[in-house]
């Protein structure tokens, strides 16, 4: 699916005006919930999940099938101020292990059927410093934005982003800061694990950022441009691309769901179409998830990034779509209901 995002207006008009879920395929899903062989409300959440997906899919009886985790990568020019752990130079070896499939994701991908895909964008050309001015121009921000519409398939039936920025903790930091207040050292982790002194030069920059682009904190596509990186502009386009295919989504962990923020923050309910694939060891990753009124599937104590949260949670979205649809009603097993 194409779309022609040359402005900030056109992107957000995309925002605002993305697919309704189908709720004649929710109720359907949920009156095949109510009479299959088990106890109402006995599979807790996953009816929940499955009632969502179908509603996404048009099909109250939806499999999931063909998932795509999709990982962008991008540096950051904030990383000169030492906010880091690793130097830029690890975004790029990443990419390569990405590529020669050695990391966490690409196990995950294998063992649950998922097509994966990176992205590098501009590793060679950092953002540029956010306490200095904004992190990208509107066409450097739209074409990352672009990039990541673009990569998602329009054959997938679930979507996880994913994402790879030495530095881009400290983006996501600033961006949730912007949005939603409070100070500094709330949104403020230490990412890679940084110690002490470096966390007070990234909870700084964090604050001197959003500082410097006070005037832009009511238009959080306008944060997500100053504040934030390629790859999370890229998460941001593909994420929105998957709303306007009907395509559900996995949001990962704090820097993708810094990046799905802007969104949320620009449309309500523009992210009715995700779900928190799991919530992170990162430590202001529960404090946006409650902001953003989600419940994670998973908490495992993970910080990893590269998508892999998600991507676990791909399998319980799997099993819930399973139990929903392979399941015989009372009627098929010859049980009586009761």
């Amino acid at each position: 699916m194409t779309a022609k995002i040359r402005t900030m207006s056109e992107l957000a008009a995309l925002v605002k005006n993305g697919p309704l879920p189908d709720t004649f395929a929710r109720d359907a899903a949920c009156a095949r919930d109510a009479v299959l062989t088990k106890p109402p409300g006995a599979l807790g959440r996953l009816e929940e999940v499955a009632a969502w997906y179908c509603s996404w899919r048009g099909d109250a009886c939806a499999q999931v099938l063909a998932p795509q985790i999709i990982v962008f990568a991008g540096n950051h020019g904030i990383t000169a101020q030492g906010v880091s752990a690793f130097p830029a130079e690890v975004t790029a070896q990443m990419v390569a292990n990405f590529q020669a499939g050695g990391a966490a994701v690409n196990q995950l991908a294998r063992q649950f059927g998922a097509r994966l895909d990176v992205h590098a964008l501009d590793l060679d050309r950092p953002t540029a410093d956010f306490t200095q001015g904004p992190a990208m121009g509107d066409v450097d921000f739209l074409a990352a934005l672009r990039t990541g519409w673009d990569a998602v398939d329009p054959k997938a039936d679930l979507l996880v982003a994913g994402e790879m920025g030495i530095g881009n903790t400290t983006s996501a930091s600033a961006i949730a800061h912007a949005l939603f207040g409070a100070q500094a050292v709330d949104w403020t982790g230490r990412g890679t694990g940084i110690g002490a002194e470096a966390l007070a030069i990234k909870t700084r920059v964090v604050a001197n950022g959003v500082r410097r682009h006070a005037a832009i904190r009511r238009d959080p596509l306008e944060v997500l441009r100053c504040l934030g990186g390629r790859e999370l502009a890229a998460m941001a386009g593909a994420i929105l691309s998957a709303r306007h295919q009907r395509i559900p989504v996995i949001l990962d962990g704090f820097i993708c769901c810094a990046a799905a923020a802007c969104l949320a923050a620009e449309a309500p309910g523009a992210l009715d179409h995700c779900i928190a694939g799991h919530v992170s060891a990162e430590v202001a990753h529960p404090r946006l998830l409650h902001q953003l009124g989600m419940e994670p599937l998973l908490s495992l104590g993970m910080r990893l990034g590269e998508g892999s949260g998600a991507a676990l949670a791909i399998a319980i979205v799997q099993g819930a779509l399973a139990c929903h649809s392979g399941m015989a009603t009372f009627d098929e097993a010859g049980i009586a209901a009761g």
